[in-house]
């Protein structure tokens, strides 16, 4: 297909407001920022917050704040997570005498999931992610204050997680069936277990939390000198300075190219 990372991305976000990686073993830092590379819908990592490089910036703006005493913070693992984009139906997985996989009936994560006719569906799963984020309040206020993050996004959150799959359907109405499954030996990575073998399936697992599939990204508030004195709406506070970052691009047809004619009937 055309663009299947960028038509991944675009719909995952719709579904979450988060961003997609496309390639989950690559990671994505907390603290990195750069900007959203239109063609692929990844980000272009230009730096990090916390490198010693950007310290001597943000020195320049505050001699108070020092990133190393703000280092992320890590959550708390949490329950399986599955997103379905619009037209996905997930069911139970059946199992039947000629399925013969191990482990299968007591697998954490199993399921059937139907894709539509004729439109691209994605599915994310993270086994047990856990979120890692920039500490909240002080931090992103002060950075707002770094001439040097203009025009940039800056990773805010991630998720982490030990195993994960994501797919982008191929339009056929296809149904495919996934299941994270166990050898029952605790020192060894679950394993998934599917029934096909599509290119735009991907998955991994691994005993430590490796792979980036999910990450907040944020970009600086357009800051407007109010004409008012009395404005009746409060001036921003702490994390507040930043809000969420748009697509750069078009809306997208179902193969993840530009199409301009949805955005000319969107404008009438």
């Amino acid at each position: 297909m055309g663009n299947a990372a960028r038509k991944f991305v675009d719909l995952i976000r719709q579904s979450t407001a988060k961003w997609a990686n496309w390639d989950p073993p690559i990671p994505i830092p907390v603290g990195a920022y750069g900007r959203l590379n239109n063609e692929t819908g990844e980000l272009d990592i230009e730096g990090n917050i916390y490198d010693p490089e950007f310290q001597v910036l943000l020195d320049k703006v505050d001699g108070q704040l020092k990133l190393a005493d703000f280092p992320p913070q890590i959550g708390a693992v949490e329950g399986d997570f599955i997103v379905c984009t619009m037209g996905v139906r997930q069911r139970d997985l059946k199992i039947d005498g000629e399925i013969n996989v191990a482990g299968l009936a007591q697998a954490s994560i199993k399921g059937e999931w139907q894709f539509q006719r004729g439109k691209r569906g994605a599915l994310l799963i993270m086994h047990n992610p856990r979120q890692e984020y920039v500490p909240r309040g002080r931090v992103l206020e002060t950075l707002y204050k770094v001439p040097e993050l203009k025009d940039m996004h800056i990773v805010n959150s991630i998720f982490k997680c030990p195993a994960y799959t994501i797919y982008l359907s191929d339009k056929s109405g296809e149904k495919i069936s996934l299941a994270l499954t166990s050898n029952g030996n605790a020192s060894e990575p679950s394993q998934w277990w599917s029934d096909t073998n599509v290119s735009l399936l991907r998955k991994g697992h691994h005993k430590d939390y490796m792979f980036t599939p999910l990450y907040g990204l944020k970009r600086k508030l357009p800051l407007i000198r109010r004409l008012m004195r009395d404005s009746p709406v409060p001036d921003p506070e702490g994390d507040d300075f930043w809000v969420d970052v748009h697509v750069p691009w078009d809306p997208l047809d179902e193969d993840g190219d530009e199409d301009y004619s949805l955005e000319v009937r969107r404008n009438f």
